[in-house]
């Protein structure tokens, strides 16, 4: 499997914001986010083949007991499937950072953290390719697929917002996936990789989540570390 990075750091999203983890970052994604603050894991695909096993063991070289799997987008990883049955029986705790346009097909998992992709997403004109453009909007969200992920186990729904423009549109995929989505399900967090950007839309976005019963999804890791590759 192709491995941009393996590094030891906190979580810095989602309910688990602040547990140690190893992070198993794989390269290689079937979107294109025009914001997207890892594109040497997506657009720009870098890294190395490991075989699974070197995997494992570099992740035994840490002392964290949580494994946070990410990408791109790691569900189309060439032995995904054989990492988390490892992961698994090293006792680890697995998370999966997933945009949920594939399925999970009994793979193991702790904690599926499911980012379905809103339209502020979706490249411009000119940014890249109409192809890519075109596969990016049809593909970036999946409701039978993230459907699958929810009523696999534990699962939180991570949006990435830019501001209330893009309330309208996440209820209405919240509102597909039925009733097993609760607000308390679904967390904001606010588009950018820098703490001004980040500052500007937290207050919005804070908002929205008192009124909503969403939860704020800071980036613990830039307020941190800063935008920086390992963290």
């Amino acid at each position: 499997m192709r491995i941009a990075e393996i590094f030891h750091s906190i979580q810095g999203e989602g309910m688990l914001a602040g547990v140690p983890s190893v992070f198993v970052r794989t390269s290689g994604c079937n979107l294109r986010c025009r914001w997207c603050d890892t594109k040497y894991a997506s657009w720009e695909p870098e890294g190395e083949e490991w075989a699974v096993d070197a995997v494992l063991a570099r992740v035994r070289e840490y002392p964290a007991r949580h494994a946070v799997i990410t990408g791109g987008e790691p569900m189309v990883a060439r032995g995904i499937h054989a990492l988390c049955a490892g992961l698994r029986a090293m006792g680890m705790h697995i998370t999966i950072e997933t945009a949920g346009t594939v399925a999970p097909d009994g793979i193991a998992c702790d904690l599926a953290s499911l980012s379905p992709k809103l339209a502020n997403s979706t490249p411009l004109p000119g940014e890249i390719g109409e192809a890519w453009r075109e596969r990016h909007e049809r593909d970036r969200w999946r409701p039978e697929i993230v459907r699958e992920w929810v009523e696999a186990g534990p699962f939180q729904l991570k949006f990435v917002v830019e501001g209330a423009a893009d309330l309208e549109e996440l209820e209405g995929l919240v509102a597909v996936l039925g009733d097993r989505v609760r607000p308390s399900d679904v967390f904001l967090m606010p588009q950018g990789t820098d703490l001004p950007t980040l500052a500007g839309r937290e207050r919005e976005l804070v908002d929205l989540c008192l009124r909503r019963g969403y939860r704020y999804c800071p980036r613990l890791h830039i307020a941190l570390f800063g935008n920086r590759r390992g963290t």
